[in-house]
């Protein structure tokens, strides 16, 4: 089954983190999953057990952190297209 996934992750500090950059470019460097990210998330889209153990496995190591940090995820059962902006218009434009 194919899913995607959105998440986000806030440090509980001011300043950056390095940590969310670290989550973002292990997240990338993963097999078998399609990631885009921009100013407010992370979206993955691939097979239900990559994108699962990819979110796990760097959700561990940035809670390893020394810095508090809070993972948001949001998990959806569609294989939605993560790399275009969705269109605003209903089909048969109305």
């Amino acid at each position: 089954m194919r899913i995607t996934a959105e998440m986000s992750l806030y440090p509980l500090k001011d300043g950056p983190v390095p940590e969310i950059i670290d989550f973002i470019r292990e997240l990338r460097s993963r097999d078998g999953i399609e990631t885009v990210s921009n100013q407010l998330s992370t979206q993955l889209r691939g097979e239900f057990d990559a994108v699962t153990s990819a979110i796990n496995r760097c959700m561990r190591q940035a809670m390893e952190a020394p810095n508090t940090v809070v993972l948001v995820v949001k998990y959806l059962n569609v294989d939605l297209e993560i790399g275009r902006a969705p269109t605003l218009t209903p089909p048969g434009g109305g």
